[in-house]
């Protein structure tokens, strides 16, 4: 009775024992072989990151996908606008224009291109450069952010060509009004004489720019010599006529450079509007005038041409050559092959 009391004793606690040394060593291998086991089956690919799908309008009709991040993302850093002006009137929209057969804008004078909207203008600017009003012309724009099409005298390129590079610089278009501002249309003047007008003037910005000028030209004192309209046509140069003319040549002051142009436009309701960076009280008007096509509701249009003018070479050579022009022509020489420090 003993041994076998013994005998029970002895079998319940070997089995105990080999329970706990089964647990012991089975634990630990677990994950082991779970591993292993997932490690042999190439064929099951990992769980992808969850996706998700986000559908644009029905007008596009086409599913994006992106991974869904594991946390979220910091907010996109936007790019800092270039206009230090939150309230600048800025620029509503820019065509490009191909200027194949001399096309005409302004409906005083072209009818066929009546491109823009209600309440849109594009901002011109006659008779530059010339100190100090064209620079405030220049401020008066960049505050607004917004921009024009500078039509230059020949002459006055020569001039002051360092304002013209100014205006180029700050991102204006620069056409051409002639060599000297003589009307083409004048009773003496010949056919020659205008393409001379016409030629000189195209050369002398080019020269002065360092450059070719826009191939946009508009004719002193609007007077538009049929010819010479024939001639640019054939030469691929845009003729610029106005729908709102400034006047500001025999304005007083800078309140009626303002007014006549508001009134102009409040009537027509749009328009490529004439002004002049040459005089003073355009550059004295500006500033209010901008605020007030802000507060109208008018939009700047700003006009690009496909291409740019190419110069002919003898009017080139008659420009570089001529030794009536100041001295300031030979600018298109970096500063360091006119001057050099031999000691010091």
């Amino acid at each position: 009775m003993r041994n076998a009391l013994g005998l029970l004793l002895a079998t319940v606690v070997a089995a105990l024992a080999i329970t706990g040394v089964w647990y012991w060593i089975s634990k630990p291998n677990a994950a082991k072989a779970a591993a292993q086991s997932a490690a042999v089956r190439p064929s099951e690919p990992a769980p992808a990151p969850a996706r998700v799908a986000a559908r644009s309008t029905a007008k596009d009709d086409v599913e994006i996908t992106g991974t869904v991040p594991a946390k979220p993302a910091a907010a996109p850093v936007l790019p800092k606008s270039s206009c230090a002006n939150p309230d600048a009137l800025g620029i509503s929209r820019t065509v490009v224009v191909d200027t194949k057969g001399g096309p005409g804008f302004g409906l005083d004078h072209f009818k066929q291109f009546d491109f823009l909207a209600d309440r849109e203008v594009v901002l011109t600017f006659d008779d530059g450069p010339w100190p100090v009003n064209t620079p405030a012309v220049l401020k008066a724009l960049a505050d607004e952010c917004t921009t024009g099409i500078f039509f230059t005298i020949g002459k006055h390129a020569t001039y002051h060509p360092e304002i013209l590079r100014q205006v180029l610089a700050a991102g204006h278009v620069v056409g051409v009004h002639t060599w000297s501002h003589v009307n083409l249309n004048g009773k003496k003047m010949t056919d020659q004489t205008a393409k001379e007008e016409l030629e000189k003037g195209f050369s002398a910005v080019k020269f002065a720019l360092g450059s070719n000028p826009a191939p946009f030209f508009r004719f002193p004192q609007l007077q538009h010599r049929p010819s010479a309209v024939a001639y640019l046509g054939e030469r691929n140069i845009a003729m610029f006529s106005c729908d709102v003319d400034s006047f500001d040549f025999r304005s007083k002051d800078a309140d009626q450079v303002v007014n006549t142009v508001m009134t102009g436009l409040d009537k027509k309701g749009k328009g490529i509007i004439l002004m002049h960076d040459f005089q003073k009280n355009t550059a004295l008007a500006l500033p209010t005038l901008l605020r007030r096509l802000k507060a109208g509701g008018y939009k700047v249009v700003a006009m690009k041409p496909k291409g740019t003018l190419d110069t002919l070479p003898e009017y080139d050579a008659m420009i570089g050559q001529d030794p009536k022009l100041p001295t300031t022509m030979t600018n298109a020489r970096p500063i360091s092959s006119v001057i050099q420090t031999i000691s010091q």
